[in-house]
């Protein structure tokens, strides 16, 4: 989700904005960070508004947004005419969905394959992944959301395209080995701490098919972190994602701004990357 408040001011509700102007990783969490976190995501109603903090109406814009911004690694590059100038990276069969989520106001032919992670009821793939790939894994730690998603949400067409529902949060998840042509989260990372936030993304790098990617859309302080202490997560700022990302061995290939959300909310930022080769 997003935070509507600015970064870096006094805040309330738990909030701790940080001024530190290193741009170096902070250490967050603590013995009850993940279960404080899915205390909070317990009482938390298994709708759209609920899992967008009451920011639902931006279902449209966010999800043709990720569909554009991914139409090259999936369809081929464009150049002018419409030609195709570079070839697809990925196959479409399978899709890993992670997307848990943090508050806005602060996330068939058997062809390819993509998991969501974080799912919550499934809004991202449903919007998003299911129109691209022809099966996707939902990773979710709440047991209510991916029943939720699977009972309701979905509907039957796209429940059916559903080839896992894993219950498990981030930070315990592992995914199979060369299983995933793309691995995509969304407003989840911030519920990781520093050490967590590495071993998951270096596990996620064992669960890509060869060229396969891993997709971030995550909200982005201007620096430093704000922690919430409501929801056991932080924000962290462009450059310390990046650190943390090349920490994993990942490297970034793309990354775009999201534009069209209303003025107020955390910048959002789209990334792809892959495996560097060290």
């Amino acid at each position: 989700m997003t935070h509507s408040r600015k970064e870096g001011t006094p805040s309330e509700g738990g909030h701790i904005a940080s001024s530190e102007t290193a741009e170096l990783p902070v250490k967050v969490g603590g013995p009850n960070w993940y279960s404080d976190a899915a205390q909070y995501w317990d009482q938390v109603e298994p709708t759209v508004e609920g899992m967008l903090g009451g920011f639902g109406q931006l279902t449209d814009l966010d999800s043709t947004s990720s569909l554009r911004f991914i139409d090259e690694f999936i369809n081929g590059k464009k150049g002018p005419g419409g030609r195709i100038v570079k070839p697809p990276r990925i196959g479409k069969t399978l899709a890993c969905g992670l997307y848990f989520t943090i508050p806005l106001d602060r996330r068939v032919s058997f062809k390819y394959w993509a998991p969501d992670c974080g799912a919550g009821i499934g809004r991202v793939s449903k919007n998003f992944l299911l129109k691209v790939f022809d099966r996707v894994d939902l990773v979710e730690q709440n047991p209510k959301f991916l029943e939720e998603a699977e009972a309701s949400f979905l509907g039957n067409e796209y429940a059916a395209r559903v080839d896992r529902f894993i219950p498990k949060g981030l930070q315990e998840f592992s995914p199979e080995d060369g299983r995933y042509d793309l691995i995509w989260t969304q407003w989840v990372l911030g519920h990781l701490t520093n050490d967590d936030f590495i071993a998951f993304f270096q596990r996620c790098k064992r669960g890509l098919k060869p060229n396969g990617l891993i997709g971030v859309k995550e909200n982005v302080t201007s620096q430093g972190v704000d922690v919430d202490k409501d929801d056991s997560s932080v924000t962290r700022s462009n450059a310390i994602l990046k650190d943390l990302f090349a920490k994993a061995g990942l490297r970034l290939i793309k990354e775009e701004k999201q534009k069209g959300f209303p003025q107020g909310l955390y910048a959002v930022y789209i990334r792809v990357t892959d495996v560097s080769i060290m």
